[in-house]
């Protein structure tokens, strides 16, 4: 039986260990917290021991201030672990800001407000011979999208002609890690959708698909946005994501935010 460790038992992740185990894996989780399905992070002897019992290992676990707490404590027993594949969900943000215009896995990265994950990045590119890096855009699927955002009175409409973003439904994201499993070679993979566009198109379809107005148009001053927020329309850019057609043989099921939302709703 296939045995997946992953470290980070987030969104995404929770996602693909579900998958996993209705396929018939084994699926062992790692988190801060520990709970009856996983592993707490500092249970030093038993991580490491899954470690090296695992066949596939996988982290998405970002960084702390300016170290991956994963490969600080671990990252020696992953390198030396028998698995027979690897990966790491980084993002997109390693790319920077690139005033609008496509980004591939050959673009520089390290340039902007995410230095620490682009450091991190790297860093899980050179553990291992077989390691596979996913670079995700905006995530979003059931719970977690412009719809709730909406029902909860927290979307906005940011005046920034010409903004644009990348994102991927979950499910995408999954698919396209598990197609790593069983196809292409290791390397770097933007897990995308076809049609970035602007945040605002994306905030109007949900309005229209749950009957609501749509919010005002303001600016970034008076959306009196987070920190993180800011720094989220500070960057611009398209992701592409044709390598992961051609080597994995995958592709979005939800192709653009339009579909997606209507899989969410």
């Amino acid at each position: 039986m296939p045995h997946m460790l992953i470290l980070g038992m987030g969104y995404t992740a929770s996602r693909l260990a579900g998958r996993l185990r209705g396929e018939g894996w084994r699926v062992t989780g790692v988190r801060r917290n520990a709970d009856a399905d996983t592993l707490a992070f500092d249970d030093d002897s038993a991580v490491r021991a899954a470690i090296a019992g695992a066949s596939h290992i996988l982290s998405s676990v970002p960084p702390e201030g300016e170290a991956d707490p994963v490969l600080t404590r671990y990252g020696a027993a992953i390198a030396a672990a028998p698995a027979l594949w690897s990966g790491y969900l980084s993002s997109t943000g390693v790319y920077g800001d690139a005033a609008g215009a496509w980004v591939d896995e050959a673009s520089p990265t390290g340039q902007g407000r995410r230095t620490a994950r682009a450091a991190a990045d790297a860093d899980w590119g050179a553990l291992r011979d077989d390691m596979r890096r996913f670079r995700l855009p905006g995530i979003y699927g059931p719970g977690r999208s412009a719809l709730d955002r909406v029902r909860e009175g927290k979307a906005h409409r940011i005046d920034l002609p010409g903004q644009i973003f990348s994102r991927a439904h979950v499910d995408d994201i999954v698919a396209g890690v598990i197609a790593s499993i069983h196809a292409g070679p290791p390397g770097i993979y933007n897990l995308s959708d076809d049609l970035p566009c602007a945040q605002n198109a994306v905030i109007e379809v949900a309005c229209d698909l749950l009957g609501r107005a749509w919010p005002p148009m303001q600016t970034v001053e008076q959306a009196a946005l987070s920190p993180m927020a800011r720094g989220f329309y500070a960057e611009n850019r398209r992701v592409a994501n044709g390598r992961a057609k051609r080597l994995l043989g995958w592709a979005p099921r939800y192709p653009t935010y339009r579909e997606g939302l209507r899989a969410c709703l």
